[in-house]
């Protein structure tokens, strides 16, 4: 599809933008929304006809890209047989994205829970876990992002939960593994690996392992970061959580549906949560969903005992529809293997380059197409670009990337002192070279403010 300017409209909807949309974490004086007059692919285009090679998957959710034509046309056949149903009942949609989603999830992970998105998927999972141990405390890695619907973001790691803790959520944090910057001053992955599970132990036998009801972890954290864990970690969990009678669930919101180059990140570390929420890349974000996978044993919990929980739109058809045809395409296409392919060929190898030549890049890490470049003002001593979680002028070598980045054509995913890499799964290697380049260019402002 041609971009085809058209800055009239494009002032319109600008214009009923900043007098009538309140945006997500913003101060909305202070924010400047691009208008966007479409969308195909690995692509976004404005009214200007300007267009944007997409290395954020929107929110990292458009896993087979924009616009895909068989899910678009899945949902128009849905909106047209059935657009919308009450949860009680069995939808054909509803059903068969349940089945499909279920023959993936790993182990038993095969009663699928439907939400409208990730925050509710892991609100849900909170309460089933809570409900089946009859315990009250959950603990949470500080590196993570959870959602914003009340538990979830008390849950949370980054700042964003600062204004919203409540300091009464029964919530306890722990340091997960990140050798980059290890909080137990740990100089090899194994070594990170045995200290990070015995801080764990420790931080359980100081709660009372008879008050925790669960313990939730990104698989690879996503918004924090993009830390792979080292191997044995999450075995290491696994095993904690089944001695202390512990419900383990793992969030695999943005890390699931093909973007590590596996249908989910845990089949990398062959680990079974009891619990497992999903969104985001389960319909490519077409239609909102998300949902629960839950175990046997927990399902058979609420086998004679209502489970005290639910939503309007769970389970919505039309959403479900876009599940079906996505994770349909993502098989008839070999979207996965695409994603584990062109990270291991053409991303992993084009960002370790690029680290060669850019003295502000101080790790690449990553896999499929889940990338994040640490970015540093000194190698020697790592400290980062620009402050945690830092504003205005001190984040602002930060937003001269970005700003950089964004004029050659590249939109970024940007979080503190990272750029993340994640194009969809299905992002061509002269797509994915495209935005290396672009990045290249980029990076040379960044490296104007090291030492």
């Amino acid at each position: 599809m041609t971009p085809q300017p058209n800055p009239q409209a494009g002032a319109a909807v600008k214009a009923a933008d900043r007098a009538h949309v309140f945006h997500s974490w913003s101060a909305q004086e202070l924010i400047d929304p691009l208008a966007v007059a479409g969308a195909e692919g690995s692509y976004f285009w404005d009214y200007e006809g300007k267009r944007y090679l997409d290395f954020t998957s929107g929110l990292v959710f458009t896993n087979i890209g924009y616009q895909h034509p068989k899910v678009v046309a899945a949902i128009q056949e849905q909106a047209a047989t059935l657009s919308t149903f009450a949860p009680a009942f069995a939808v054909e949609s509803r059903s068969e994205a349940a089945r499909l989603i279920a023959e993936r999830t790993p182990g038993d992970l095969d009663k699928i829970f439907f939400t409208n998105g990730g925050a509710e998927a892991v609100e849900n999972a909170t309460r089933m876990a809570r409900l089946h141990t009859g315990r009250p405390k959950v603990l949470s890695a500080y590196r993570s992002y959870h959602g914003a619907t009340s538990t979830a973001i008390n849950l949370t790691g980054d700042p964003r939960r600062w204004p919203n803790d409540s300091g009464a959520a029964g919530v306890v944090r722990f340091w997960a593994p990140f050798l980059y910057r290890s909080p137990f001053h740990s100089d090899s992955e194994r070594q990170e690996c045995e200290r990070a599970l015995t801080h764990l132990e420790d931080t359980i036998a100081f709660e009372g392992p008879g008050t925790i009801a669960a313990l939730i972890l990104e698989t690879i954290p996503g918004t924090a970061g993009i830390m792979t864990p080292p191997p044995g970690y999450l075995a290491g969990v696994r095993e904690i959580c089944d001695r202390y009678g512990i419900v383990f669930i793992l969030d695999e919101v943005m890390a699931g549906f093909g973007r590590t180059g596996k249908w989910f990140a845990a089949d990398h570390f062959d680990v079974t949560p009891d619990l497992m929420t999903f969104a985001k890349g389960v319909n490519s974000g077409y239609v909102p969903l998300g949902g629960v996978a839950i175990s046997a044993e927990i399902a058979e919990t609420f086998a004679k005992r209502p489970y005290p929980g639910g939503l309007t739109y769970s389970g919505h058809p039309l959403a479900c529809a876009a599940a079906v045809a996505t994770i349909n395409v993502m098989e008839e296409e070999g979207i996965v293997d695409q994603a584990a392919t062109i990270g291991e060929t053409v991303i992993g190898p084009g960002l370790r380059e690029l680290a060669q030549r850019h003295p502000s890049i101080g790790e690449v890490r990553g896999t499929g197409v889940f990338w994040a470049l640490e970015l540093v003002k000194d190698r020697e001593t790592r400290e980062p670009l620009v402050p945690y979680n830092a504003a205005g002028e001190a984040n602002a070598p930060m937003a001269a990337f970005g700003a950089a980045a964004k004029a050659r054509g590249l939109w970024p995913f940007i979080n503190m002192n990272r750029t993340h890499v994640v194009p969809p799964c299905n992002v061509t290697e002269a797509e994915a070279k495209e935005g290396l380049a672009v990045l290249d260019e980029a990076l040379s402002v960044a490296d104007e403010h090291t030492v």
